[in-house]
């Protein structure tokens, strides 16, 4: 595959869709942590001189965000450490890197959108994790481009859309949080970006993605229950009511506001925003289509 590009995570939502969205040139080859545990310095340089690819995409993570506030070692051994031998072995062979981040290196005290220069300042064990890999990498490799994203979902793996629709066929009403904001954002749209990332070497820094549009999670599940049911996923949409975060308490501190600033990507790509809504009812078709 000499001069593709690898893609890491493939076992993970985004890097499903990332080898869904593949071009046709140049060459791609996926790998899930099993075939590469980036954890492991020695398998990160086979692979890299196995496949001398001339970028990598780096879809891999720790992403239990509750889970991490117990055990931060495998967060920041999965997210901080990892991609920083990644982003090392790649700069001592000319490989382009680019490392998708969070908007949870941000403490959602904002009241609108953050720029990628804004003070990260992250509330929890898997924030700070990522925060922590966006560093290695940066240090290992200065010329990375990193890629802010939040509130992920696809037809893929567990993510809020696909428990909502679990919730909503089995009880007759469901709370909500509603008063943390952000943007949903589908994983393929996602992984579209990065591919045209990949396309334009001369683009680094740091950069934001998401859908367009803002949205409450109880926003996002009223959506939900809507286009599920126009499309037949839902035979009838339960109760849902909004609820404050404080009446659903969780190991994790969230930010309150997470709605990222994406002019600069959407410039730089040559590309307008898609709303969250159209893309929720692409992804539900998908899913109704093809199932997980």
């Amino acid at each position: 595959m000499s001069g593709g590009v690898l893609v890491t995570g493939a076992g993970g939502q985004l890097g499903r869709e990332l080898a869904h969205c593949a071009p046709l040139s140049p060459p791609c080859v996926a790998l899930d942590r099993r075939a590469l545990d980036l954890r492991d310095p020695a398998a990160i340089g086979c692979a890299l001189d196995a496949y001398k690819p001339q970028a990598v995409i780096n879809a891999a993570a720790y992403t239990a965000v509750d889970r991490a506030e117990a055990e931060p070692a495998q967060a920041d051994a999965s997210n901080a450490t990892a991609p920083g031998l990644l982003a090392a072995a790649c700069a001592e062979r000319g490989i382009r890197l680019l490392h998708v981040s969070t908007d949870f290196v941000f403490d959602g005290r904002a009241s609108s959108p953050y720029a990628p220069d804004a003070a990260p300042a992250p509330l929890g064990a898997y924030g700070r994790s990522k925060l922590a890999g966006e560093d290695a990498v940066r240090t290992a490799q200065p010329d990375v481009l990193v890629l802010r994203t939040g509130w992920v979902y696809s037809r893929h793996g567990g993510n809020f859309v696909k428990t909502m629709l679990r919730l909503m066929a089995e009880r007759e009403e469901l709370t909500v949080v509603a008063d943390q904001v952000g943007t949903p954002t589908w994983a393929r749209g996602l992984a579209r970006a990065l591919w045209s990332f990949a396309g334009r070497p001369a683009l680094v820094g740091t950069y934001h993605f998401s859908d367009a549009g803002v949205a409450s999670w109880y926003d996002f599940a009223v959506a939900i229950g809507e286009e599920a049911e126009t499309l037949g996923l839902l035979a009838r949409v339960p109760r849902i009511l909004p609820v404050p975060t404080a009446a659903y308490p969780t190991p994790a501190r969230r930010p309150a506001y997470s709605v990222l600033d994406k002019s600069a990507c959407w410039r730089d790509l040559a590309m307008e925003g898609v709303h969250w809504r159209r893309q929720l009812r692409l992804m539900l078709q998908d899913f109704k289509e093809h199932g997980v």
